[in-house]
């Protein structure tokens, strides 16, 4: 089985003049935004990938790092014909826990005449998180605000180029709202956008005119046991490829199967089905502001173990799992009564649809296309 390192090692010797840009293309464009950058880019500057790489191993590396195979990735394409000479700029690094917002993106100039900007998924800050549950409740968060504001501003500064705009888990999600709600003159500027397994909106979102105006133009990838990306409300036409790993495991692109310049397709698993249900009912039982009760109940007990990132609580998971008992334990009666009710109904529901077993079917009402693509 082949992934983007194999596709770069075949593919890698050929510049996108010489072969257009692809799927695959947009796939490890999009992990570009994960890439440890903080400090390297100058403001108003443009630079390759291999420059980048270079600065990069002379740094001191603080950047976050979140998968080792970004680094991988990272000095690979800086040795490919393919990628390295491509320029990056304006790349941007948001985290605010008032506003619990977490955002980054970066600017791809490519040899086209085209622009790629891809956004960064969630990392593994306490605050990325939250913000990601936020959606649960929430018609809007800060990233997406941010997400509409960066797309606008570049598209100002690169006038002549034509755009496409991606990226992976809630990347994608702002890819989509960025290019629904940005302004009419960018829009029609805009080829392509893809959504790398990223969840979609609520009802209010996907009704709205501007939304089914961008729609022909999205591109959703999922692997057959995503999660993720059937999460909220979808409607444009989605690929279903293969991965390697299992279950949430397969949240990782650098899992996903590709031959030549195409995903490998498969279908949608009895798990994904069984999640998506799951949680599309529970969100229609529960309303939004429980939902937002328990969210922001559960983020403040976690807030008490005083950790920064997902790892940081891994790293001492016994000792910060007590602290969050404890502070359970001394919450009020009513915020008690709220997160046992919000999660008896959760598994109430996930009972009952442990028996949900209808291979190679999309029950979700409100995606109203999921095709493998020939």
């Amino acid at each position: 089985m082949s992934n983007i390192f194999n596709y770069i090692d075949w593919r890698g010797d050929l510049s996108f003049i010489i072969d257009g840009f692809n799927e695959i293309d947009n796939l490890i464009l999009s992990r570009l935004s994960y890439f440890p950058l903080d400090n390297l880019i100058k403001e108003k500057e443009e630079i390759s990938i291999e420059e980048a790489y270079k600065r990069y191993n002379k740094s001191e590396k603080s950047g976050r790092i979140l998968i080792k195979e970004d680094i991988n990735l990272f000095a690979k394409l800086s040795r490919s014909e393919r990628f390295s000479k491509i320029k990056l700029s304006e790349f941007v690094n948001k985290l605010d826990a008032k506003q619990e917002k977490q955002f980054s993106a970066i600017t791809i100039i490519l040899p086209d005449n085209s622009i790629y900007i891809a956004y960064r998924g969630t990392d593994n800050t306490v605050i990325g998180w939250k913000e990601d549950f936020n959606m649960c409740f929430s018609e809007l968060v800060p990233s997406q605000v941010d997400a509409k504001e960066y797309l606008e501003m570049i598209a100002d500064k690169y006038k002549k180029q034509k755009i496409r705009i991606g990226g992976h888990s809630k990347g994608g999600n702002l890819a989509v709202y960025a290019a629904t709600f940005c302004k009419d003159k960018v829009q029609k500027r805009i080829t392509n956008v893809y959504n790398n397994d990223g969840p979609g909106f609520c009802d209010k979102v996907v009704e709205c005119e501007q939304y089914l105006k961008i729609l022909d133009k999205v591109h959703t990838y999922i692997p057959q046991t995503s999660i993720i990306g059937r999460l909220l409300n979808h409607k444009e036409e989605t690929t279903i490829l293969k991965s390697t790993q299992t279950g949430i495991m397969q949240h990782d692109l650098y899992s996903w199967q590709v031959l030549g310049k195409k995903f490998v397709h498969s279908e949608i698993t009895n798990s994904s089905e069984f999640i998506d249900n799951t949680v599309t009912n529970w969100l229609k039982e529960v309303d939004a502001t429980q939902r937002e009760v328990f969210v922001d109940t559960f983020f403040e007990i976690l807030k008490t173990t005083q950790v920064e990132t997902l790892s940081e609580f891994s790293s001492k998971k016994f000792t910060n799992s007590l602290t969050m008992v404890k502070t359970y334990k001394n919450m009020n009666d009513k915020s008690k009564e709220i997160m046992i009710h919000t999660l008896s109904t959760f598994f109430q529901i996930a009972k009952n649809n442990i028996n949900f077993t209808k291979p190679k079917t999309i029950l979700k009402s409100n995606i109203n296309k999921i095709k493998q693509k020939k």
